[in-house]
């Protein structure tokens, strides 16, 4: 019975809780009954959570390296933690944009620190610029002049936009971008980051680059994947046949379907392939971080991918 209890007060407060990050992300003042709704959430639920997660002494707490879903940031932002985005590099010695307090976009990494500026190059790619930049590179001078221009630029290698507010957004790296046989300039990691907010998909790589349309390779998230056949009896006996299973290739199926709505026709990933080895940090396709490499996962699947094209050249 506890439990259940539990469960319905943490629903009702997180209710609350979004309520608030709605109006400080539309720029709102909540009103006096949010406001006490909200402290008393605080003292039933957040204040325990905070303490479960270890942040209940924490004020405000930074994200960056990797993308992070929006709705986890509002989740965050929910609970009173303030989570904001920031974005760097070694060679800007750490920060080169914050997400300010008092203006939050989700989505983006915030607007340039004051002690730098940051601009776009004719091609998109995210230069950065400022007394924080790193002298080069020791002893490697054609590659610092290849990374810092002659007019003080570091090109980051990464791709994005900056709003008229001065948010940047990145969408992937320069050289991970798909040309596909149509001509059309595709950014993977965008399409990839949303693919691993499901928590069915561990990690995913999309294939296209000349080809006429785009494919996946998709590492499955094994705890969540075998939990989800053990509760609808679907049968398995080893990784491989999980992944093989009807079920789970629907479910993924699904999934992908979910994420194709988000895009464009031309972005959408029409055939995908489940990794069938359970993948480890040791394995030549992992980084030590457990994501996939793009180029050795090309590679190493090449007979896959080139199925998935004939297939559905054949339907």
């Amino acid at each position: 019975m506890q439990r259940p209890l539990q469960q319905w007060v943490y629903r009702r407060a997180i209710g609350i809780g979004y309520r608030m990050v709605d109006c400080r992300l539309e720029g709102r003042a909540p009103p006096l009954s949010l406001r006490i709704a909200n402290r008393i959430a605080y003292l039933v639920a957040f204040r325990n959570i905070r303490r479960m997660i270890g942040l209940d002494r924490c004020r405000i707490a930074f994200t960056g390296a990797a993308p992070i879903a929006p709705e986890l940031i509002r989740w965050y932002l929910a609970l009173g933690i303030d989570m904001h985005e920031v974005y760097g590099q070694t060679e800007n010695c750490g920060v080169a944009t914050m997400m300010p307090a008092d203006k939050i976009k989700l989505g983006s990494v915030g607007t340039a620190v004051p002690w730098g500026e940051v601009a776009l190059s004719p091609a998109g790619e995210i230069l950065i610029k400022g007394d924080f930049l790193f002298m080069g590179y020791l002893n490697q001078p054609e590659k610092t002049a290849e990374t810092i221009d002659s007019r003080g630029w570091l090109h980051t290698g990464d791709v994005g936009t900056i709003d008229n507010e001065g948010f940047v957004r990145i969408t992937d790296r320069m050289k991970d971008i798909i040309i596909t046989s149509g001509g059309k300039n595709i950014t993977p990691s965008e399409i990839e980051n949303q693919l691993k907010f499901s928590p069915y998909i561990s990690d995913a790589v999309v294939i296209g680059d000349k080809r006429p349309y785009l494919t996946c390779l998709v590492m499955i998230d094994q705890e969540n994947v075998e939990k989800f056949a053990q509760d609808h009896d679907i049968p398995f006996t080893n990784y491989a046949s999980l992944c093989r299973a009807r079920e789970i290739q629907d479910l993924i199926g699904r999934e992908i379907e979910h994420v194709n709505g988000n895009f464009a026709r031309v972005e959408t990933i029409k055939r995908f392939y489940l990794i069938e080895r359970q993948l480890t940090p040791e394995d030549e396709e992992l980084t030590p971080t457990m994501k996939l490499k793009r180029g050795f996962v090309n590679k190493r699947y090449a007979a896959e991918i080139e199925a998935m094209y004939r297939e559905r050249a054949v339907a």
